[in-house]
């Protein structure tokens, strides 16, 4: 892959990584909530996700979704009820007192943040774009679609920890029973909005 098509690609995935969505407000939250290291599970979860949709649209399932449009319709309604779900979680979370030893409920797992990339369209639409706008015909497809790998691996571990770093520092500011509850319903509401973006 040529370098110039290499920094298009770049700043496509960069975009399509660092703006909201449902990874990023996962993100966000769990940062707050249980801080930068035991959210980086999470972060990790949602990487390798994102490597196995762009495997899976590379190397065909990209294709079941343009041949059987009922199927991308079936990702938008499971991935449209599983971000209410989440959205509800993350509004009705408990209340931590984040200066006490006690350890908070356990953050979301790595299995699961990899597994709801499979619901996200957004990581889809990213691994199909990606795959339609900068892979290369012939012999050089498998290296053009490392270079993508690669390429998304950067732009997720940065916004990855950027998003997280902004929920950190959010969760410095929890303090109290109220802050946390309008934070965390705040964050409910913003998960549930993602929906509508799915549906954009």
């Amino acid at each position: 892959m040529e370098l110039g098509l290499f920094f298009s690609m770049l700043g496509f995935l960069w975009v399509a990584a660092i703006t909201p969505g449902p990874n990023n407000m996962l993100l966000t939250t769990s940062g707050a909530n249980f801080g930068f290291f035991r959210s980086l599970w999470l972060m990790v979860g949602i990487m390798l996700g994102m490597q196995s949709i762009l495997l899976l649209v590379a190397f065909g399932v990209g294709g079941l979704i343009t041949v059987y449009p009922a199927l991308h319709l079936f990702l938008k309604i499971a991935g449209s009820l599983y971000l209410l779900w989440l959205a509800w979680k993350i509004a009705t979370s408990a209340y931590e007192k984040l200066e006490t030893g006690a350890p908070p409920p356990k953050p979301i797992r790595l299995y699961q943040g990899w597994l709801l990339q499979f619901l996200n369209p957004k990581a889809w639409l990213m691994g199909l774009g990606a795959v339609a706008s900068f892979s290369l015909a012939g012999a050089a497809y498998n290296h053009s679609i490392a270079g993508i790998s690669l390429g998304m691996f950067m732009v997720n571990l940065v916004s990855g920890i950027i998003w997280l770093g902004f929920g950190t520092v959010i969760g410095r500011l929890l303090r109290s029973r109220r802050a946390w509850y309008t934070f965390n319903i705040a964050m409910g509401i913003l998960t549930a909005a993602c929906v509508l973006l799915i549906w954009h």
